[in-house]
Order: structure tokens, then sequence, then C-alpha cells
């Protein structure tokens, strides 16, 4: 079972910021191989949503209001630990997701920057593709919309 929270950048502990931090990095740069800047910038304005499993955190993203990323609220960085996937916490923690820009910011219209194999995935979220692919850090990407 998964135990989702949600905090500010300034609620987050030292060592949550490190594990959510360690985290990205061994998918998104690790796994994905992909050397990008991912210590943004944007951290500090966003809701953090970690999901903790027996205290460790397996899966996250990072939600910003609108005009704060695009201009609409949007949710990134989402990930889930490899060892993790089967268990479908991706759609977990994006549900989650959707509901915390719902409850603090009280939007329904969400822009994602998605990688284009799991297009799939988010169509199942009702997100829908807008646009072309694009390549984003070397990765192709689609913008998708849902709202």
């Amino acid at each position: 079972m998964l135990d989702i929270q949600t905090k500010t950048f300034d609620q987050l502990t030292t060592q949550e910021l490190y594990d959510i931090l360690q985290l990205r990095s061994e998918v998104f740069v690790v796994e994905q191989d992909c050397v990008y800047q991912d210590i943004d910038g944007k951290d500090q304005k966003a809701l953090h949503i970690i999901g903790f499993k027996n205290g460790k955190v397996v899966a996250y993203t990072r939600v910003f209001k609108p005009g704060d990323y695009f201009e609409f609220s949007s949710i990134g960085r989402v990930v889930v630990a490899h060892n993790e996937r089967q268990h479908k916490y991706g759609f977990d923690i994006m549900k989650a997701s959707i509901d915390a820009i719902k409850t603090h910011h009280n939007e329904t219209k969400i822009k994602i920057s998605a990688q284009c194999y799991l297009k799939r995935f988010y169509n199942s979220l009702e997100f829908f593709e807008i646009g072309e692919e694009y390549l984003e850090d070397g990765i192709p990407h689609v913008a998708m919309i849902k709202g």
C-alpha cells in the first residue's frame, strides 16, 4: 500500500528531499541515460506529491499552479522506482497529483510534457495530445492536456 503525502518545499525534511532527488536521478539520469539539469530552481515553487512504501520514497511528482511552469496547472517529474512499477503506483501518484491540483489550486485544466512512450498511460488518465512531438533533453515528448 502506498502512503501518499503532499508537501510544500519548506515542509520537506532534508531526508525526504534527498530521497526524492535520489529517485529522480536513478530513473531520469541513470536508467534513461539522460544527462540533464534536474535541479532546475523550480522545486521551491512546486507541491511535492510523494509516495512512500514502508517509509521509503518509491513514487513522486511535482505539481505547479497556473503560470509557474505552463499557462495551466502542471504535473512533472513523474517517477516510480523501477522495482515498484508492477504495483501500478504511477496511476496512484498521478491521481493524487490531479486531486492536489483541484484541492490546492482549484484547477481542473492540467498540462504535461509527456515522454512519448507513455502516451497511452496518460490517455488512460484523460490527458490528450496537443501539437507535434518534440525532443526534450534528447527524449521524444509530446504536450498533453486534461480538462
